[in-house]
């Protein structure tokens, strides 16, 4: 492999390409004299760099402003990003629904789409599913499959680099299961597929509850949770993507399984059952003694979940998700028994993002990658080492 060095001129260019870009997608309609001035390029070299964006489409002249009064003489031309010159899936495969989002190259959301299905669906079915509903948001959209420049998925289990599923035991049929190249067959673009929990991790870093923090936990709370974190703001996946899986530490001699944490009978809930859950919650805030201590024990084991996570890592803000996201009660307890356990308690709150957490940072994989491969000079938050 060759290697790159600051004399380099395909380096040099790609670092001038990155930097002329990144100031036409932050500012409105730039002249070359802005673009000059923002960059602190030269005027030729600007102006090479905005040809050659011209020539990869990326770059289109800006209407003129007809607002403000008339000026003499030729205006300067004005510049401006072509979002639209390719589009990016971000989706979810959940165990009762699957979503997707749709955006431009600036990230900007122009359609969505959303299905319930089952969760005995077996795994042909949940593609078939995907396929069908992903259709169906570039037809309402009118955005032609062509247009695509990749595509994010987030999926529960533990995720290879190549999109294959190591271990996924909340899907049937998950586990082995070569996701990605399931789905490359569908599209003529990159597909990246990563755990759900990263995914959302990396959406409240985006757009969520975790902008202003760069070193954060995020919880897809359940029966049986998973975690995901950015440390420095970068994805932390482990060596082989098992990050985070605190849903298996109840395997390190406890008595109690999570399929029981919840129950207020002999029989153990299905971890799935998200209806069975919240119902035992709401018979707690009815003040159903049953309920109330089944409520303590869930919440006592996903306090000793997260702690082992915040111990090891020290992040600065520990973000709930999931279905436990939108059941009162959790948080505080949480933030108390942090406290205790925890010798520098971060800051927890709830996730901002909801359902489409998970689809949102599926998203922003396949703008990582865009950006990566057309003018990013160091690698993205989401960029697999």
């Amino acid at each position: 492999m060759s290697r790159l060095t600051g004399g380099d001129p395909s380096l040099l260019r790609r670092i001038n390409s990155a930097v002329v870009l990144h100031a036409l997608r932050g500012a409105d309609s730039p002249t070359l004299t802005d673009l000059t001035r923002i960059t602190g390029l030269s005027r030729p070299t600007v102006e090479g760099v905005v040809e050659g964006l011209f020539a990869a489409g990326l770059v289109v002249e800006a209407l003129p402003d007809e607002s403000g009064a008339r000026r003499q003489g030729r205006p300067a031309r004005r510049f401006r990003f072509r979002a639209e010159a390719g589009h990016l899936l971000g989706i979810e495969i959940g165990p009762h629904r699957i979503s997707a989002l749709l955006s431009g190259l600036d990230g900007r959301i122009v359609g969505a789409g959303s299905r319930d299905v089952s969760e005995t669906a077996c795994a042909d079915d949940r593609l078939d599913q995907v396929r069908g509903m992903i259709a169906d948001v570039l037809r309402r959209t009118g955005v032609q499959r062509s247009s695509l420049r990749a595509v994010g998925v987030g999926s529960p289990g533990i995720v290879e680099a190549d999109g294959t599923v190591r271990l996924g035991t909340a899907l049937p049929g998950w586990t082995g299961l070569a996701l990605g190249e399931r789905l490359r067959r569908s599209f003529r673009c990159p597909v990246l597929v990563e755990n759900d929990a990263n995914a959302a991790a990396v959406a409240e870093h985006w757009k969520g509850a975790a902008t202003e923090s760069d070193d954060i936990v995020f919880v897809l709370a359940g029966l049986s949770p998973g975690a995901g974190s950015l440390i420095g703001g970068r994805l932390h996946r482990g060596f082989g993507g098992a990050a985070g899986e605190i849903g298996a530490l109840h395997l390190l001699g406890r008595d109690v399984t999570p399929e029981h944490l919840l129950s207020t009978t002999d029989t153990p809930l299905d971890p799935l059952d998200e209806q069975a859950v919240a119902e035992v919650f709401a018979k707690a805030r009815l003040g159903d003694a049953g309920a109330q201590a089944a409520v303590a024990r869930f919440i006592q084991r996903l306090v000793h979940d997260v702690a082992a996570l915040v111990l090891a890592l020290d992040p600065e803000l520990v973000v709930i998700g999931g279905w436990a996201a939108g059941l009162d009660g959790v948080l505080d307890p949480l933030r108390d028994e942090l406290a205790r356990y925890c010798l520098r308690p971060p800051r927890v709150t709830l996730s901002l993002l909801g359902e489409a957490a998970v689809a949102t940072g599926a998203l922003r994989l396949a703008l990582d990658h865009v950006e990566e491969q057309l003018f990013a000079v160091e690698g993205t938050v989401t960029a697999r080492r």
